[in-house]
C-alpha cells in the first residue's frame, strides 16, 4: 500500500471506535436519528480513507503502470474500481 499507513491506520480505528458506539447505541436503544447520524459519520470517514487509498494508488502504481507495458491491467482496475464506486 503507498498511502500513508498511519493516517489510514488512525483513522480507521476512529471508525473501529464509532462502531463500538453504534453497538452500545442499539443495544442501549438509543433514538433512531442519533444512531443515524453516527452512521453517516461513520460512512464518511470510510470514503474519506479510501479516497486517500485511491489517490495514492493512482499517484504511484498507476503512474508506473502508464511508463510500462501494464497500463491497460491497470487502468481496467480503475475504471472497475469506479463502477463498485458508483
Amino acid at each position: 500500500m503507498k498511502a500513508d499507513k498511519s493516517s489510514v491506520t488512525r483513522k480507521l480505528k476512529i471508525v473501529k471506535g464509532q462502531i463500538d458506539g453504534l453497538l452500545k447505541m442499539v443495544e442501549d436503544d438509543r433514538y433512531c436519528i442519533d444512531i443515524s447520524n453516527q452512521l453517516l459519520a461513520s460512512q464518511s470517514l470510510l470514503r474519506s480513507i479510501n479516497r486517500e487509498i485511491i489517490e495514492a494508488h493512482l499517484r504511484s502504481c498507476v503512474r508506473e503502470a502508464l511508463d510500462s507495458d501494464d497500463k491497460n491491467s491497470k487502468l481496467e482496475e480503475i475504471i472497475s474500481l469506479i463502477d463498485k464506486m458508483t
